[in-house]
């Protein structure tokens, strides 16, 4: 298809994950192939990285890790959504790893192995302060109870999710990590040892922010980009994504010639307009286009005025670009770079939203 490209690279992922392996060297690794693995194509990454057989892939959705399981993944697989107990079944027969985060998951979970004998393997959730999913604190004695009291239950893991992690300010992660190690002393005088204990997510492991436990939770530091740019980057990874569009169409205006919806882009000399067939629909964000530019042949060039639902434009200056080259609008490749860090920053948005909204038309291209 003419259309957006987006550039794979197996090369940088895999160089990633050994980077984020040698800075935790003896940690189980958790991979979050959520939300279409961040935008680059759920199957891709998974398909990439399927040879590893010690990397946990991590979802949300139960059709997210059954596309995993379709694929003939064997990887295991932890699964963050709220329990349903209309898919207990398919998580069972599909080794899915769920996770109980509220008493009802745990009596739905237990009356599930009273009758079948056998339920999926189970991560215990705690809320420490991000007050979204997650066993309360104070029910911290009750939860071990409850477990201790239904042995039966394959109770493998223990975790919890850092709410600031990626910001520069240590402390609410350090009252949150005083949480979950109170949480965990508990267990331990109740007789727990898990299998797999995390925390840690890529703003935790960038910041070094406390104890990483055994096992580290990693997202958006595997596709080689920064969670925020509150963090150092000091870990050696590469942008795993190249985001393309191809030129459609070019033609010389003169002086003064308005350019897109609203006409409040006006070209201030005779220039070379170029037409980009990908637009917000595809997902470029809107408001790039205020300061926006594209990189083609090493050079940038300005967005000329709004972005389109499918297209947007270039302004080229006196360059005459060849129709049907691609102009790079993220990422590394060949001689263009531009970090998607920057664009998050100049638009007041994350690299997670900007990553995630990536959609339409794209065609993923495996390198």
């Amino acid at each position: 298809m003419f259309g957006p490209k987006a550039y794979i690279y197996s090369s940088r992922i895999k160089k990633n994950i050994s980077e984020i392996r040698k800075n935790n060297r003896g940690k189980n690794l958790m991979i979050v192939v959520k939300a279409n693995g961040y935008g680059h194509g759920i199957l891709n990454i998974i398909n990439i990285l399927k040879d590893d057989k010690e990397i946990i892939f991590c979802t949300f959705s139960i059709k997210e890790a059954l596309e995993i399981r379709s694929a003939g993944i064997k990887n295991n697989i932890l699964l963050f959504s709220k329990l349903q107990n209309n898919w207990i079944d398919i998580a069972l027969e599909n080794d899915i790893w769920v996770n109980a985060s509220h008493f009802d998951d745990l009596n739905s979970l237990s009356d599930y192995y009273k009758k079948n004998q056998s339920c999926p393997k189970i991560h215990l959730k705690y809320d420490t302060g991000m007050t979204r999913l997650g066993f309360d604190i104070k029910d911290q004695d009750n939860v071990m109870d409850y477990i201790n009291d239904n042995s039966f239950l394959p109770v493998e893991g223990i975790y919890s999710h850092f709410s600031t992690a990626d910001e520069g300010d240590p402390t609410f992660v350090e009252t949150q990590l005083l949480r979950f190690n109170s949480i965990l002393k508990t267990g331990k005088q109740k007789g727990f040892s898990f299998k797999y204990i995390h925390c840690s997510n890529s703003g935790a492991i960038l910041n070094n922010y406390g104890p990483l436990f055994n096992t580290v939770r990693v997202g958006m530091l595997a596709y080689g980009v920064a969670p925020s740019d509150e963090v150092p980057m000091e870990i050696n990874v590469e942008p795993v994504m190249s985001y393309c569009g191809p030129i459609v169409n070019l033609r010389k205006v003169p002086k003064n010639t308005p350019v897109s919806y609203g006409g409040i882009y006006v070209t201030k000399k005779e220039t070379n307009i170029g037409v980009i067939q990908m637009g917000f629909a595809d997902g470029i964000p809107r408001s790039w286009f205020e300061e926006g530019y594209i990189s083609y042949n090493g050079e940038k060039y300005k967005i000329a005025g709004r972005i389109c639902m499918d297209q947007f434009m270039v302004d080229f200056g006196d360059t005459e670009p060849k129709i049907g080259d691609e102009v790079l609008i993220f990422g590394k490749r060949k001689n263009d770079f531009i970090p998607i860090e920057k664009i998050a920053r100049k638009i007041n948005t994350t690299t997670y939203v900007l990553l995630t909204s990536i959609h339409g038309r794209t065609e993923y291209v495996v390198q």
